[in-house]
C-alpha cells in the first residue's frame, strides 16, 4: 500500500512529466527525434552498402594491379627461349620473393598438379590442396576470374584470378591470385559502428542545443501566455517586447497592437460610463427634487413640468453627444462623398447667420472639391461657429475662412471675442470642459466632438487665442482620404 508521502511524490513526478510533455518545444523535439531516427535507420544500411561497395572496388582494383604485375613478369619470362619446368619453378621462386602481398591477398603457384609455393605460405582452408576451390583451379586452362562464398565469417568470400602457366604449349601449372574479403568487411562494419556512434553523439548534442535554442525562440510565446494570464478589466497595460524578426516577432507586435486597441476601447467605454454618470447625475437630481416638492398648485405644476422637460431635453442632448463621441472612434463612422468647398462654405455662413446677430464674414481661397463626410464636417464647423457666437459680443466679428493647397484644405473660424488664457487652451478640447468665464448652455462636449470629427477625417485642429483679443480655430484636412495620413 502506498503511503501519503509516496503518493505525493508520484503525483508530483506525474505533474512534472505532464508539464514537460505538454510543452510545444518538447513535442517539436520528439518529432525531431522520430524524424532523425527514421532518417538514421535509412542512412545506416545505405552507408554500409556504400562502404562495402567502395571496399569491394578497392579490393578488385588491388587484384587487378597485382595480376597486371604478374602477367607482365610472366610474359617477359615466357619470351625467353628453351624454357623448362625447372625454369618455371625458378621464375615462381623469384616472383614470390620480390612480392609483398596486400592484406588478405595470396599468390599461389600450382605446378605439376601440386602446390609449389605461396605467399603468404600459410593458406586459408578454402585455398588449401584438397578443397573444392583448389580442385577447380587444377582444371583451369585459360585465364579465369571468380569468387566463392564460404561459411567461415573470418574468411568471407574468396575472390580470385587464375592464369595457366604454359611452357612450349604444355600447361604445366596455374598461378592464382586470391583474396579473402572478411577483413575488409570487418573494416566496413567498424566504419558503420563508428558512424553510428558519432551520429548518436551529434544527435544528442543537437537535441540539447535545440532544446535551449527552441526555448529562446519560444520566449515571445511564453511572454504572451504570461501577459494574457495577467490581463483583466483593471489591467490592460501588458505588452510584449518584440525581439529579432520573423513570425514570433510579428506575433509580439500584433499582440501589442491588439492590446492598444483593446485598452483604447475599454478606456473609451470607461470614460463614457464615467461621463454619463457624472453629467446625468445633476439633471436627474434636479428632476427628482422638483417632482418631490411639486405641490398641487396648477401654476407651480406647470412650471415644474416645464423645468423637468427642459432638463430631460438637456439629458437627451447630452446622451446624443456622448453617443456621437463614442461612434466617432469606429472605423465606419464617416460616410465619404465629394464635397464642393465653396458651396459648403456658403451653406455654413447661411446657417451661422441664424445662430446670432453678429458681423459674419466669409474669406474664401478655395475652388475645388475634397473627399469627406459632408454632414460630420458641417456639424464640426457649426460647433465652432456656435462657440464663437457664444463668446463674442453682439457687435463682434466672426470670420469663416477656407484655403486650399495641393494636398490639403484649411478651414478656420476667427472671432474677436473674449479669448482664452494658455491654461484654458490646454483643456478646451477635453470633454465637459467649461473653463473660467467661458460658460455656455451646451453639454460641454461641443469642442470634443469637433476634435473627434477632425481626427476621424485624419486631420488636425489648432487653436490660437489671446485673452481680450479673440480666438482662431483652424481645421486642416487632407483633400483625398485615400492619400491621407493621420496627423
Amino acid at each position: 500500500m502506498i503511503n501519503p508521502k509516496q503518493q505525493t511524490v508520484v503525483l508530483l513526478t506525474r505533474s512534472i512529466l505532464g508539464d514537460f510533455f505538454r510543452q510545444t518545444r518538447t513535442r517539436i523535439l520528439l518529432l525531431y527525434v522520430v524524424l532523425m531516427g527514421l532518417f538514421t535507420g535509412l542512412a545506416i544500411p545505405l552507408f554500409q552498402a556504400l562502404i562495402t561497395a567502395q571496399v569491394s572496388l578497392r579490393v578488385r582494383n588491388d587484384l587487378s594491379e597485382a595480376h597486371e604485375i604478374f602477367h607482365t613478369a610472366y610474359m617477359n619470362w615466357e619470351r625467353l627461349p628453351n624454357q623448362t619446368l625447372e625454369d618455371l619453378e625458378t621464375f615462381a621462386d623469384d616472383f614470390l620473393v620480390n612480392q609483398l602481398p596486400e592484406d588478405d591477398n595470396f599468390f599461389i603457384f600450382i605446378i605439376g598438379g601440386d602446390l609449389y609455393h605461396s605467399n603468404p605460405p600459410q593458406l586459408l582452408q578454402p585455398m588449401r590442396p584438397g578443397s573444392e576451390l583448389y580442385e577447380q583451379w587444377l582444371d583451369i586452362t585459360q585465364f579465369t576470374r571468380g569468387e566463392q562464398v564460404t561459411d567461415n565469417p573470418k574468411i568471407g568470400t574468396v575472390l580470385y584470378k587464375a592464369e595457366p602457366l604454359i611452357v612450349d604449349g604444355d600447361p604445366l601449372g596455374v598461378m592464382v591470385l586470391a583474396h579473402a574479403t572478411a577483413g575488409e568487411q570487418h573494416e566496413a562494419l567498424a566504419s558503420v559502428y563508428t558512424f553510428m556512434l558519432m551520429e548518436g553523439v551529434v544527435v544528442l548534442i543537437s537535441l540539447l542545443l535545440a532544446w535551449f535554442v527552441t526555448g529562446r525562440l519560444f520566449e515571445p510565446v511564453r511572454e504572451l501566455a504570461i501577459a494574457a494570464r495577467n490581463i483583466n478589466e483593471t489591467d490592460l497595460t501588458q505588452r510584449l517586447s518584440p525581439q529579432g524578426s520573423g513570425e514570433l516577432a510579428d506575433l509580439s507586435q500584433i499582440f501589442n497592437a491588439m492590446m492598444d486597441r483593446l485598452e483604447h476601447s475599454f478606456n473609451s467605454q470607461r470614460r463614457f460610463v464615467n461621463d454619463a454618470g457624472h453629467e446625468l447625475r445633476t439633471p436627474i437630481t434636479i428632476v427628482r427634487g422638483h417632482l418631490e416638492l411639486m405641490g398641487k398648485d396648477p401654476k407651480e405644476q406647470e412650471e415644474t413640468i416645464e423645468l423637468v422637460m427642459d432638463e430631460l431635453d438637456r439629458m437627451s442632448r447630452l446622451v446624443k453627444d456622448m453617443i456621437t463621441l463614442t461612434q466617432s472612434e469606429h472605423p465606419d463612422f464617416l460616410q465619404y462623398e465629394m464635397i464642393d468647398l465653396r458651396q459648403l462654405a456658403h451653406d455654413l455662413l447661411t446657417k451661422a447667420q441664424a445662430l446670432a446677430e453678429r458681423d459674419w464674414q466669409l474669406n474664401l481661397d478655395c475652388s475645388g472639391s475634397m473627399m469627406g463626410d459632408r454632414q460630420r464636417l458641417t456639424g464640426a464647423l457649426l460647433n465652432l461657429l456656435r462657440n464663437a457666437a457664444q463668446h463674442t459680443p453682439p457687435t463682434g466679428t466672426i470670420e469663416l475662412g477656407c484655403q486650399q493647397t495641393l494636398t490639403q484644405v484649411i478651414f478656420w473660424v476667427r472671432d474677436n471675442g473674449s479669448g482664452m488664457s494658455p491654461e484654458e487652451q490646454l483643456r478646451i478640447f477635453d470633454r465637459f470642459a467649461r473653463l473660467g468665464k467661458r460658460q455656455s448652455d451646451g453639454s460641454g462636449l461641443g469642442l470634443a466632438i469637433v476634435k473627434a470629427f477632425t481626427k476621424a477625417h485624419r486631420g488636425k485642429i489648432d487653436l490660437v487665442s489671446q485673452p481680450g483679443v479673440g480666438s482662431t480655430f483652424r481645421i486642416t484636412l487632407p483633400l483625398s482620404a485615400q492619400n491621407s495620413t493621420e496627423m
